[in-house]
């Protein structure tokens, strides 16, 4: 074909005999999932999570870098501090000391809650099929009661001169007259009451899904080690909590997630004290931003708690997988 004949046909639109076309480029993965997010964004579940979610934490970052304070939020005026707000807390020995309550108390709070929480579970796998049913509504009646009401009642419970447990433990005879003590004013007994109020309301969930777990087991691997001559108790050791394992971590490590957050209770019970005592990471964030009207400052105490959580859940959502290929 001649120069001029290949010039014509390429004018009109029509290849030359023997020129391959040229291949259009494969759409990049990028581009597809960059024009999927878009899609998803305009959603409306999309734009409520943005709105709800992603809106609030890039505002909280934000203002963890400036002075906002309570003026601020009548005139709209503040300043940048850059990383002053970060320097000023990790140089406060009140921010490692909250640190420290609050890995302790959620360490002892998982603890009591999933160890419990493996007792009733066992105990409810031995009763009978109406007390079972008995159980298991009084569980779910007590997991049903709001964490606001639920602290009420303990309030009400431990309360100094009429409360119900001063009254029970001064006729137990062993601590003495107890009718006046008032347990939200002394450092151990809050905590012991925050406790036990937390373990309470957990123990609920873990039972009811460690049982629902143990239920799935096949009988016939309990009556192979009965036939062994196994006890009870090498039994459960040896081959349920064998079973339990994936649902039994995933249950620790999303109590660890709840119990680091606890706020409502130690709020309503003792607002962080005596004297900061019972102030975990999240009441004294709350106490500096609302209290002190610092909010610049607690910003910068919650982006840091943030960032503690998103690798607790990190770890979380990898167990997750990992129990999901085990099962």
């Amino acid at each position: 074909m001649s120069s001029s004949t290949a010039v014509s046909a390429a004018r009109e639109g029509v290849a030359a005999p023997g020129t391959p076309r040229r291949p259009r480029g494969p759409r990049t993965h990028s581009s597809t999932n960059r024009r999927t997010t878009i899609a998803w964004l305009l959603t409306p579940a999309g734009i409520i999570i943005v709105a709800l979610v992603v809106v609030p934490i890039a505002f909280l970052v934000f203002t963890s870098f400036t002075d906002y304070d309570q003026r601020s939020l009548f005139t709209g005026e503040f300043s940048f501090t850059s990383l002053q707000q970060y320097g000023q807390m990790f140089a406060d020995p009140d921010f490692w000391w909250a640190i420290v309550r609050t890995l302790l108390f959620t360490a002892a709070m998982v603890g009591g809650s999933v160890f419990a929480g493996m007792a009733v579970s066992q105990m409810l796998a031995k009763l009978g099929s109406v007390m079972r049913y008995v159980v298991t509504v009084a569980l779910i009646l007590a997991w049903a009661v709001p964490n606001v009401a639920s602290s009420q009642i303990w309030n009400w419970l431990f309360q100094p001169g009429y409360g119900v447990m001063n009254w029970l433990l001064t006729q137990l005879h062993v601590f003495g007259d107890m009718t006046n003590t008032n347990w939200s004013q002394n450092a151990f007994l809050a905590y012991l009451m925050i406790w036990l109020l937390i373990v309470w309301q957990a123990v609920p969930f873990i039972a009811l899904t460690l049982y629902a777990a143990q239920s799935q087991v096949d009988p016939a691997y309990f009556e192979a080690a009965r036939l062994d001559g196994a006890s009870e108790w090498r039994i459960y050791w040896t081959v349920t909590l064998n079973f339990l394992k994936p649902t039994l971590l995933l249950m620790t490590v999303l109590s660890i997630i709840w119990d680091f957050n606890v706020f409502n209770q130690i709020w309503l019970i003792s607002a962080g004290g005596p004297n900061n005592a019972t102030a975990t990471l999240g009441v004294w964030a709350y106490k500096v931003a609302f209290v002190g009207h610092s909010l610049g400052y607690g910003a910068a105490i919650s982006v840091v708690a943030a960032f503690m959580l998103m690798g607790i859940s990190a770890f979380y959502i990898r167990s997750l997988v990992r129990s999901g290929e085990d099962l």
